[in-house]
């Protein structure tokens, strides 16, 4: 990345600074400006090739390892035959699965209960929110069986704000189990929604996510929290669709500008066969999907990990990083606010600090009430500790 001027700050931005209209980037002690298109254009680091085929190789397994995050090792949890296409019914208590994870795409959601489709065989089948499975067959099969528990259980109609957790490639609702139970106490209704994140493009997955926001019959006001490439998910979603009960959103580590880490491992054949044509479309070319992605016309926050420092957590990634997605990736203009938190990728939906400023930026606005918003804009680039 090309450095168009760097500063030392002695002192700390202080909340009670007014915004400073020039392009600006802030992290801890140092003061760091770049240009836009240094941004858009970030060049691949040269110790890819230095560091020689052994690191290579072993940087190539973890990495993977660490995007994929137990992918590999997900199968199918639904035990009924798929040959026979034939509804069937589990009994009052259902029986236990996995939830979903990577080969199953929710198309329906109500109380906790919800109506998925397997990626492979096309069959369907009705979760509790326990993931216990209570009909498998036709969509209209399991229409009708929770019909049957809606009327038997006196379910009542949705209502007031909702909030939809959006999880990242190679993970699966249970990634955001943490801030859920937090956001519950809030008083929403939470919707852990999974979509095949490794098995289709994310076209595909942002059309998993258009029938779930089509069943939310009474739900008044939608919050969004997206992780990684859930907000690509999120962004392509709003290339075709809207809904004006969106309220606003918090990107967690979302690389709106394309994944370096992509870029490296793209030919890679482990990293091709993991993360599928999902993977192959993180990368940062600029006529590339995420390139022609629109920014959510509702307000939304940004929150990056990193370390502050002009070095991230990972040494093969330009600049700061959490490890997977670097910091610079992470800023789309029109953001109302930007934080970075010393946090890594895959903590940044856990880590107590996170959960706080997501809850006040989906209250507020911000992401803390003690400092005023660092919004993003078109001509800067800022880093806000």
């Amino acid at each position: 990345m090309m450095l168009t001027g760097v500063s030392m700050a002695a002192s700390r931005t202080t909340a009670d600074e007014t915004p400073r209209s020039k392009p600006t980037a802030v992290c801890r002690s140092y003061r760091i400006f770049y240009t836009h298109d240094d941004l858009l254009h970030l060049p691949e680091r040269d110790h890819h090739t230095r560091y020689g085929p052994m690191l290579r190789t072993i940087t190539s397994v973890f990495l993977i390892t660490v995007l994929s995050n137990g992918a590999i090792a997900v199968t199918d949890d639904d035990h009924v035959s798929k040959s026979s296409g034939a509804e069937s019914s589990d009994g009052p208590n259902g029986i236990k699965t996995l939830g979903g994870l990577q080969f199953w795409g929710d198309l329906k959601f109500f109380h906790g209960w919800r109506i998925q489709q397997n990626v492979l065989t096309r069959h369907h089948r009705l979760l509790d929110p326990h993931n216990n499975r209570h009909c498998s067959g036709s969509a209209d099969d399991c229409e009708a069986r929770l019909r049957e528990i809606t009327a038997k259980q006196q379910l009542p109609a949705m209502s007031g704000k909702a909030v939809l957790l959006i999880h990242g490639i190679g993970r699966s609702s249970k990634s955001f189990a943490a801030m859920g139970r937090t956001l519950q106490e809030d008083g929403y209704t939470v919707i852990s929604f999974d979509y095949p994140s490794t098995r289709v493009p994310i076209q595909q997955s942002a059309e998993y996510l258009h029938r779930v926001i089509e069943t939310l019959d009474g739900v008044e006001s939608i919050d969004i929290v997206v992780h990684s490439m859930g907000g690509l998910v999120l962004r392509s979603y709003l290339q075709k669709h809207t809904d004006t009960r969106l309220h606003r959103a918090v990107m967690l580590g979302v690389p709106n500008n394309g994944s370096q880490l992509a870029d490296f491992l793209k030919n890679n054949p482990l990293f091709r066969m993991i993360l599928g044509r999902a993977g192959q479309q993180l990368v940062t070319e600029s006529d590339g999907l995420i390139g022609s992605l629109p920014v959510p016309g509702f307000e939304f926050g940004v929150l990056a990990g990193g370390r502050g420092e002009t070095k991230g957590y990972n040494p093969l990634l330009p600049g700061d990083n959490d490890s997977t997605v670097t910091v610079a990736s992470t800023r789309l203009p029109g953001a109302r606010d930007f934080i970075c938190l010393p946090v890594i990728h895959t903590f940044l939906m856990t880590d107590p600090q996170a959960i706080t400023a997501t809850r006040c930026f989906l209250e507020h606005g911000c992401f803390s009430r003690d400092r005023p918003p660092s919004p993003i804009r078109n001509d800067e680039i800022s880093v806000i500790e």
